[in-house]
């Protein structure tokens, strides 16, 4: 039963989260199947990727340093190096795809692909846990309660943060020039290690000098400052989106391809699912996405005009704005 409960509560509450996730990208939400499949290589690819690397290395450092420096490095160093690159591989895919438009579509991603390697780092865990209370089913009951709590509310979360933060590091530079690739990008990669080894090393260092749950404490505190510091920016990259959208939008508007009333709506996350703001005939999701998309594509042209696709796409988009607003309705 135990065990049945460890898989339910390793994936009920990732899953949940995955979609929130989702729905907090409010202005261009990412395909479904593409969320889907960088949360299952975190919860498969990624996993297995890590446990490989990080029991080589350990095996490693167990043969130079012996077994006592090999369980404190490893940890601490080791799975910060391991586990970021790995969790990363699939951003660098889904980097590629033309969905993959911005800072918010990397937080998005990174946090798909760290939830999936929370769960099955959970679910590991958990079932491990739980076998316990085959010895002392009172005391085996109450650790793996502690160990369901903590890792769901503490370790899950620093992979969706830390990964999260390498995503949005890749989407803030893909359309930018190379030396600011070559900065930003690896300080995105520093900064998750940093997080993630720091929480590590706290709980390491507590327990291997005996310090009775001090540290522990302290990274009760100081990981939820950094992962709501992610979220604020998160928030930011949001209303970046916002911003570039209603700019762009209103030089469309300014050339004749939409209507100017209608860019207010189109740039606010409330406004654009309210009825009555676009003619009768219109669809109004349809035309949203369009228009959207071409604020985007507008501002990836001047990101990058030497690439036709953008250009293309942009007089591609001005059409079947125009046409979607041809199908209104006399009133």
């Amino acid at each position: 039963m135990l065990l049945v409960l460890s898989v339910l509560c390793a994936m009920v509450p990732m899953v949940t989260l995955l979609a929130l996730v989702w729905w907090l990208d409010r202005y261009d939400r990412e395909p479904m199947w593409i969320l889907g499949l960088t949360f299952l290589w975190g919860a498969l690819g990624a996993t297995l990727l890590a446990l490989v690397g990080n029991t080589t290395a350990e095996l490693g450092l167990q043969f130079a340093l012996g077994a006592e420096h090999a369980a404190t490095i490893t940890p601490v160093l080791v799975a910060p190096l391991v586990e970021e690159p790995t969790k990363a591989v699939v951003l660098l895919l889904v980097l590629m795809s033309r969905h993959f438009d911005n800072t918010t579509d990397g937080f998005v991603y990174g946090a798909a692909v760290g939830l999936g390697f929370g769960m099955t780092e959970n679910l590991l865990y958990f079932s491990q846990v739980a076998h316990l209370t085959s010895f002392d089913p009172l005391l085996g009951l109450k650790a793996w309660a502690t160990t369901v709590a903590m890792r769901t509310a503490y370790s899950a979360i620093l992979h969706a943060t830390t990964t999260s933060i390498v995503g949005a590091s890749l989407g803030f530079a893909r359309f930018r020039s190379w030396p600011v690739r070559l900065l930003v990008v690896p300080l995105g990669f520093a900064l998750a290690m940093g997080i993630h080894g720091l929480w590590n090393g706290l709980l390491t260092v507590d327990a291997s000098q005996g310090l009775e749950g001090r540290l522990t404490q302290a990274n009760l505190v100081v990981f939820p400052a950094e992962a709501f510091t992610t979220f604020l920016v998160f928030q930011l990259a949001l209303l970046s989106e916002r911003r570039d959208i209603r700019k762009e939008l209103e030089a469309e508007a300014r050339d004749g391809t939409l209507p100017a009333a209608h860019v207010p709506s189109i740039a606010s996350y409330l406004a654009r699912g309210r009825p009555g703001w676009t003619p009768l005939g219109v669809p109004r999701e349809a035309y949203v996405r369009a228009t959207t998309t071409l604020a985007y594509r507008r501002r990836q042209s001047r990101m990058r005009p030497d690439d036709p696709f953008y250009r293309e796409e942009v007089e591609r988009l001005r059409r079947e704005v125009v046409g979607l607003l041809e199908m209104a309705r006399p009133t």
